[in-house]
Formats: structure tokens, sequence, C-alpha cells
């Protein structure tokens, strides 16, 4: 690596990116680690459990690439992040409205959906406007993706600690407030990026040109082996919050917070990490640490012990940083930037659509075959959970190659 100094991004910048990205961790961190404990206060079983989290993967195989493609070639990002913001916000505070009024439970799934739709390219897109604002992504970006991990420590906090909204649709309000919050700041905060795309077909409207990064080896391998480890990774927040209910823990959104604590410590030395070390490095070490997490979270359920559990929890963040920070670092060192936005969206199609609606449909089967038909329990749960994350090891390490020293693009 060259010596010499990297030019710094300007502080006003990088704080007006922090800023939204806290705002964004923010929304989903009040509601989603409570949102099992919220149906099962309003009378609603499993098949209720299992739809409202398909949801998002349902949304994330429609919206991203569109969204992606609308914003390299059409409109400024940042223009696009701020009005998606306000009307996903205002669908998700409808959609709690909607459960804590008593209708139907199709209202609030299907207000979940939209607002689902609508908000599921914001992180991929503000990851991408991102990049093109900062002069050292590899060096900056991580420190500036910190503000939603700590967003999202803030609101599971505030979810149990001061709303006591473990089981409330207060916490839906909250999510969808601070949503609003960000697409309005957003216009405010984030500098103009205006497209840089050229193309204007009717494929390139859709954002299907992404899908020619497939035809490069070591793009199809990562989004395969991300579509894989996305599959045992979808019943983290459908499942871990029933467990720890089970094993005593009455404010199971502020102990999943626990998981952010090493995701700060993970962000923080991922300067350090990608400047160092090679991509498919960071990458096999981040999917060995998530087998292991499932591993601890199979013992908690032979032994009953909760503090097993809790050790899986703080593996998590430093699981996802490694891996899903290096990946959208990985995309933006290796595609022109004109096609950024719908790298990330397939990012975003790979890993939270697809692998995540195979995984929520999965956890859902086996959930209620383990533990609700006691063949095993929890134990019996998390040990296939550990198995399919364990299948992704063998599979990057054979199949992936990397880029050789000294060619244009990175390691």
């Amino acid at each position: 690596m060259p010596d010499s100094p990297i030019p710094r991004t300007l502080p006003m910048v990088k704080g007006g990116l922090f800023g939204v990205f806290f705002l964004l961790g923010m929304s989903p961190g009040y509601y989603i680690p409570a949102l099992s404990n919220i149906l099962a206060g309003k009378g609603l079983g499993s098949e209720w459990l299992a739809l409202a989290f398909l949801a998002g993967p349902v949304a994330s195989l429609v919206s991203p690439l569109i969204v992606g493609a609308l914003a390299d070639n059409h409109y400024a990002g940042q223009k696009v992040l701020g009005w998606i913001g306000l009307i996903s916000g205002v669908l998700l505070g409808s959609a709690f409205w909607m459960l804590e009024q008593g209708a139907s439970p199709w209202w609030f799934i299907g207000l979940l959906a939209a607002s689902s739709i609508v908000a599921a390219p914001m992180w991929s897109m503000l990851a991408s406007i991102s990049m093109v604002h900062l002069r050292s992504g590899e060096r900056e970006f991580p420190l500036v993706r910190l503000g939603g991990t700590l967003g999202w420590m803030a609101a599971g906090a505030l979810t149990s600690y001061v709303f006591f909204a473990d089981h409330s649709p207060v916490a839906g309000y909250a999510g969808a407030i601070t949503r609003i919050l960000c697409g309005l700041l957003a216009f405010l905060w984030i500098p103009n990026t205006p497209p840089v795309g050229t193309a204007r077909s009717l494929r390139s409207l859709l954002g299907l040109d992404a899908f020619a990064l497939l035809k490069e080896r070591d793009h199809l391998v990562f989004f395969s082996v991300t579509t894989l480890l996305s599959i045992p990774l979808a019943s983290f927040f459908m499942h871990t919050p029933l467990h720890l209910i089970e094993l005593g823990n009455h404010a199971p959104a502020a102990t999943m917070t626990i998981g952010q604590i090493s995701e700060i410590a993970a962000m923080l030395v991922m300067p350090l990490v990608m400047t160092r070390f090679r991509v498919k490095t960071v990458l096999m070490v981040a999917l060995t640490l998530s087998t292991l997490r499932y591993v601890f979270y199979a013992v908690s359920g032979s032994t009953g012990g909760i503090e097993w559990l809790i050790a899986g929890i703080a593996l998590h963040g430093m699981c996802y940083t490694l891996y899903f920070i290096t990946g959208q670092l990985f995309l933006d060192r290796r595609v022109d930037p004109g096609m950024r936005g719908q790298a990330q969206g397939l990012l975003s199609l790979a890993s939270n659509g697809i692998g995540s609606l195979v995984g929520t449909l999965l956890a859902r089967q086996l959930h209620d075959h383990f533990v609700i038909g006691h063949h095993g329990g929890w134990s019996a749960y998390w040990w296939i959970q550990a198995a399919c994350t364990a299948v992704c090891v063998p599979v990057l390490w054979i199949f992936y190659q990397g880029v050789a020293a000294g060619k244009p693009v990175s390691r």
C-alpha cells in the first residue's frame, strides 16, 4: 500500500452522512427486535410473525435495483433517498396504527409490506451515495456507517428502558417518526449527488444491467455466498427475542443491542483491516464467526444458559460488519461509478431479498417443528442454522479467486 497521505473528506460531509445513517439505523432499531413480542402481545401466532418478517425480503426483490438504477441514471441520489424516507415512514406508522386499533392483521401486513417496498433501497442507496463523497472509502466509510449501528443501539435502549415498548406498537410509531425525520434531513445534510450513468433503456430503468456483474467469477461467488449466508441470518431477529424471553430476559430489545457493541469495535478496526488483509481472508473470518454464533445459540438451547445466547448475540455485530461492510467496499472497488447504485441494490436483492425470503420461510417451519412441536427444542433449531451457515465457508474458500496484486481493482 502507498504511504502517501490520503486526502480527507470535509467534516461537514462526513457529519451529514453519519447523521443520516444514525437515523436510518435508529428507525428499524425501535421495532425490529421487538416485533416478535409485539405480535405475540396482540395474540398473533407464528404464521403472522412469518408474514411480517417476509415483508422486507419480498420488498428487496422488487425495489432496490430499480431505485438504484434511477439514482445512477436519472435523479439526484439525496432526493430519491429523502422521498422514499418520507413515504415509507408514513406507511410504517399507518401499519402500527392499524395493529393497535385491532383491525384485521392483513391491514398491518399490507401496510408494512408497502412501507418495506418503498424503504428497501435506503441502506444500499446511502452506502452508494457515501462512496461518491468520501475520498477514501476504505478508511472513512466504516466510520460513517458506524452511525447506523449507534442509531440502532440507541433505539433498542429507548424501546426497553424509556418507552417500555418491547410488547407495544409504540416502538413502531417511534420507528416511523424517525424514518420521516431521516427523509427530511437527507435533503438538508447530504451533498448533491447527481446521476453519473447515461443508460436510458427499459432494461436499465429496471436495474437489470446489474446482473451483468455476475459474469465475473468472483462477483458470482460473492453474491451466491451472500444469498446462502442470508438464509440462516433471517432467524436472528425473528427468533432470538423469543428465545431470550423464554430464558427469562424481560428487555430483549435492549439485550439485542449487545450485538452492536461488537459491531462498533469491528467498524473501528475496519479501516486497518481493509488495507492490511485480502478481501477473501476477511470474508472467511466473518463466515467462521457467523457459524460460531449459532453454535453458541445451540449450546444455550441444550443447557438453558442465557450466557451462551448473549455470547452469540455479541458475535453478531462483528460477523455482520466483517462480511457485509467488506462486501459493500468490495463492490465499490470493482464496479463502474455509473453502476454503483445498482451493484449495491443487487447486494440488497441477494441478502435482504432472496436469502431472507428463503430463510424466513425455513425459519418458520423449523421453529414450528422443533420449538413449538417439541422435537428437539431450541438446540436442534439453532444447530440447523449453524450447519446452514457453515456451508458457506468451503464454498467461498474453493471458488473465490481474488484479483492478483497490481491490477486496477484491489485484491
